[in-house]
């Protein structure tokens, strides 16, 4: 058949072929069929050309910590592609080995490291590029993991093994609770805010400090050196006479070895809901519909043919399509 022949699908075809059905009891149109073979007479072969034409990137929210934005003219497969590399094959820094000198909190030593190994931290990405993945081999009191490691034929390269200045980040958190000079006169007096009676009663990420080894210095100094993303995140509680002094090592992972890794605390997709007014409503009726959905989802204006309210759809993405309507 040549290409001539293939027949196109008209507009309306195609809406109904893209979109989900929500029914009273059951939903239909759930899988993609827009795949060579399943319309006989069409062309669906895909191509490079028109898949740059109809997809669109459109950010509802881009803030430091969240982001919201709509991928339109895709498949939901391809969607989640991208929410799972975003999980899982992004490189980020975290903590990896943390030698603990000194704890006198009331944080046991290895609720204390694994709190640490949590903290996602940022730096140059041009440092990130240049630096190397650090490999470690199975524990040498584990026979098992041993045994599973010889099996499986994997060669560690020795330099990968060992920390370097392309491989591993030093970071050091040395932080002792001590009395304010006024603060036992404040405490006699009935004062109970440990901010106004001590000196580091509170340990936070942005007291890590940062120990640039050998070539590191070049990469991650300045702006780009290397930090906390959140500055503010609460390590642990002290009280005067109470230190805490550790030396971290960070690695470059992936959140398919770790979730420590993943860049994203959290990365979700959905379909946009797509909700079509048949006939109007207008009236009592217009606000009884309005109260079938959340908050902001169906407006109301004035019909100027009768002067009553009308319900129009105002903002489908607030919808939660829990099918109240349809009941």
């Amino acid at each position: 058949m040549s290409a001539r022949s293939f027949k196109q699908p008209s507009q309306e075809e195609i809406e109904r072929r893209r979109l989900v059905g929500i029914n009273p009891e059951t939903v239909s149109n759930v899988v993609s069929t827009d795949f060579p073979g399943h319309y006989p007479g069409e062309d669906n072969s895909w191509n490079l050309d028109t898949f740059k034409q109809k997809l669109q990137v459109n950010f509802h929210k881009n803030d430091q910590y969240d982001s919201v934005f709509s991928l339109v003219g895709i498949d939901a497969s391809v969607a989640n592609a991208y929410r799972r590399i975003m999980l899982s094959e992004i490189p980020t820094l975290a903590i990896e080995d943390v030698f603990v000198y000194d704890n006198t909190s009331i944080i046991q030593d290895e609720v204390l490291c694994h709190r640490l190994g949590l903290i996602p931290f940022t730096g140059s990405r041009e440092g990130l590029r240049w630096m190397q993945w650090y490999k470690k081999g199975p524990p040498k009191d584990d026979p098992a993991q041993q045994h599973i490691f010889q099996q499986s034929g994997e060669v560690i390269d020795p330099n990968a093994s060992v920390p370097r200045d392309n491989n591993t980040i030093v970071l050091e958190l040395n932080v002792t609770c001590e009395w304010r000079p006024e603060g036992k006169e404040l405490a006699r007096q009935g004062e109970r805010d440990p901010n106004k009676l001590y000196i580091n009663s509170s340990v936070y990420a942005h007291q890590f400090q940062f120990h640039p080894q050998g070539q590191q210095s070049e990469y991650f100094s300045g702006d780009d050196a290397i930090r906390p993303v959140n500055p503010d995140i609460l390590i642990a509680k002290l009280r005067p006479g109470q230190t805490i002094h550790l030396q971290c090592h960070c690695i470059k992972g992936i959140g398919a070895d770790h979730a420590k890794f993943s860049p994203v605390a959290t990365a979700s997709y959905r379909l946009l809901p797509s909700i079509n007014i048949k006939e109007p409503i207008l009236g009592a009726d217009a606000k009884k519909f309005a109260r079938c959905f959340p908050r902001g989802v169906i407006a109301l204006e004035d019909d100027p043919a009768t002067g009553e309210k009308k319900a129009v759809v105002a903002d489908p993405m607030k919808d939660t399509v829990s099918r109240e309507c349809l009941r």
